[in-house]
């Protein structure tokens, strides 16, 4: 879910560890929300079952944080996300009670502001707490001065856009330690990496130091497992029949030790599962080389992590680490002018052929208009019909009697997008039958935000973290000697001759999947359901054969990478230019690249021999 820079530098200034107790042997560390909206029953869940230390709460992306700029723009006490106090603030008195420490990135844009709601809910019920707020992540004071240093985009090289509404570094877990060693019951950050909320209380409660690389890398994996909440416990998991009770899934819960291994669980009676399966496919959510997981405290490599179910949950071990880079990631967000999407149901023979038809009548008209107006084009246009399977690509439509038209557009003007919203309600009775409702009535234009990327020096962006009692320390990051290059190999020959058969199966049948978003591409994850299975898994799924299913997805000319992950007997494929802008720019249904797993599932090898055949010649 991170990238960083390139280079390091030798180590200076190592956080010091906390030498006023006996470290533990283990901490165990529950995650009560993966995103801004998750439910609040985590908490409950955690505080009086999971048998905790620490509950952290990850609530921030690009699209959160533009969101809290907006709110903060209209009222100076807003820009944290409300949702982390409404989890926490009706147990306090029972976290109080357990000695259970809190850290949350929920802070957003305004964690000074979250801090004093949090300590006068605190006071309304009679409890008080040390709480430590991060500041310094925030670079929209020095926006002049990284524009005129021609600052570019990491990515696409574009140059620094003058609309930019948002700059955040991606703090690690420095900042965090700082304060939980300054005795802080409850941190409160802005910008961080979601993995740094669990590897801080594991440095802080196992005694492990900044350079230790290895245990970095093992605590920010355990921050990376469990950071999604419960998509390490059923959520989003391929095999999604097998799961119980989705009413009432367990939050995980990270037992992490001395030697860097920890086990995955939930607390008792909670729904969900504990599998190699559900756990790995978490593992390689929303990451690109996974030899090469670039973070602020680590350049961590888990292609050789390994996973083991028992009785308890799943066992992981086998992180590895290298030094970290120099600088931090900025995320910024910019306007660039507005988008809509209007969501219309059809029923009826060829429903898809109806939407289509309406759509692009609409756009006929619309530029008729715009021709007599002297407004320019669309920037962008994207027809789909849901339930027609065009997700699956041109060679899969089909025809079907109910579909929902998805269109969406995008125009630097405003009064363009205002202009095509009239011109839908006419359909009502002027277009094709079958027509049923207007979701949610005439489309409403909305800023359409885009992600603009940057590295920027960490010896420049020192954290401020302060106590509400009044103290206050520098964070300064530690410089490290370079390390050693790796990344993976993307082209390994593997010379094995493979058997034949007359079988054919969906890449399902034999593997794990999940996707998710990083920028404008997108990660694919494979999971070989048995290791014998992975050399006909890895035969079918090349680059170009990947790349060919996602032809209609795929946009300027985006390559494909595939990366081996022999930890888990899997494979790691990054889309680029998949996701038609990604996140907040997109105007597809599926901006974040969510069912990109579940279309490659659906791919046919054929020609392979039968499952048994398959692992009987492997042993």
């Amino acid at each position: 879910m991170f990238l960083s820079g390139i280079g390091r530098r030798k180590c200076r200034d190592v956080v010091a560890i906390s030498k006023r107790f006996k470290h533990k042997e283990s901490v165990r560390i529950g995650c009560s929300s993966g995103f801004w909206g998750d439910t609040p029953t985590a908490v409950p869940q955690l505080l009086y079952g999971g048998k905790v230390e620490y509950i952290v709460a990850d609530y921030l992306s690009e699209v959160t944080m533009s969101l809290l700029v907006a709110a903060r723009s209209k009222n100076p006490q807003l820009g944290f996300t409300p949702d982390f106090l409404e989890s926490i603030a009706p147990h306090l008195k029972e976290i109080k009670r357990q000695g259970i420490r809190i850290v949350t990135n929920g802070g957003g844009i305004n964690p000074k502001a979250c801090v004093e709601m949090l300590q006068s809910l605190a006071k309304k019920q009679g409890v008080e707490f040390q709480i430590a707020t991060v500041t310094g992540d925030d670079l929209m004071p020095k926006r002049e001065e990284l524009m005129s240093a021609q600052v570019k985009e990491m990515f696409s090289g574009k140059a620094f856009p003058s609309s930019v509404n948002s700059m955040n570094a991606y703090y690690g877990a420095g900042p965090i330690v700082k304060a939980l060693e300054m005795g802080a019951e409850i941190v409160v950050t802005g910008r961080s990496t979601d993995s740094a909320l669990a590897l801080a209380p594991a440095m802080h409660e196992l005694g492990w130091s900044p350079e230790q690389f290895d245990q970095m890398a093992a605590g920010s994996l355990a921050g990376h497992l469990i950071e999604c909440g419960c998509q390490c416990t059923g959520g989003n998991f391929t095999d999604w029949t097998k799961v119980p009770d989705f009413d009432k899934l367990g939050f995980p819960i990270a037992e992490v030790r001395q030697d860097g291994s920890m086990l995955i669980t939930k607390a008792p009676g909670t729904g969900g599962i504990l599998s190699v399966g559900s756990v790995g496919e978490q593992l390689l959510y929303e990451v690109g080389d996974p030899a090469a997981y670039v973070l602020p405290d680590v350049i961590a490599d888990f292609s050789n992590v390994q996973m083991k179910e028992t009785e308890g949950g799943v066992e992981v071990w086998g992180a590895k680490g290298r030094a970290p880079t120099p600088t931090y990631k900025i995320s910024a967000t910019y306007l660039d002018g507005f988008k809509a999407t209007c969501v219309v149901n059809f029923c009826g023979g060829d429903s898809a052929a109806k939407g289509r038809v309406m759509a692009e009548s609409i756009l006929k008209r619309t530029r008729r208009i715009f021709s007599k107006l002297n407004i320019p084009d669309f920037d962008s246009v994207h027809v789909q019909m849901l339930g027609a399977e065009e997700s699956f690509g041109p060679d899969h439509s089909k025809h079907t009697r109910e579909a929902v038209l998805w269109f969406a557009v995008q125009h630097k003007d405003k009064k363009a997008l205002q202009i095509w919203a009239k011109e839908i309600a006419a359909c009502g009775t002027g277009g094709t039958p079958g027509i049923t409702a207007v979701v949610g009535g005439r489309p409403k234009p909305s800023p359409c935000l885009k992600l603009f990327s940057f590295l920027h020096p960490k010896s420049q962006m020192d954290a401020t973290v302060s106590l509400d009692s009044g103290a206050s320390e520098t964070y300064k990051a530690p410089e490290f000697e370079a390390s050693e290059e790796k990344t993976s190999d993307e082209n390994v020959s593997h010379d094995q001759t493979l058997l034949t058969g007359d079988h054919t199966y969906r890449l399902e049948d034999l593997a794990y999947m999940r996707s998710g978003d990083k920028g404008n591409s997108c990660n694919v994850g494979v999971i070989a359901r048995h290791p014998a299975f992975l050399p006909y898994i890895r035969s079918a799924l090349s680059q170009q054969n990947v790349g060919h299913h996602f032809r209609h997805m795929i946009q300027d000319g985006g390559k494909v990478h595939r990366y081996e992950v022999p930890g888990i007997h899997g494979l790691n494929f990054v889309l680029e230019s998949s996701l038609g802008g990604g996140g907040i720019a997109s105007i597809r249904p599926d901006p974040l690249g969510k069912a990109f797993g579940q279309i490659l599932g659906e791919l046919k090898l054929e020609n392979l021999p039968s499952k048994e055949q398959m692992i009987n010649a492997a042993t």
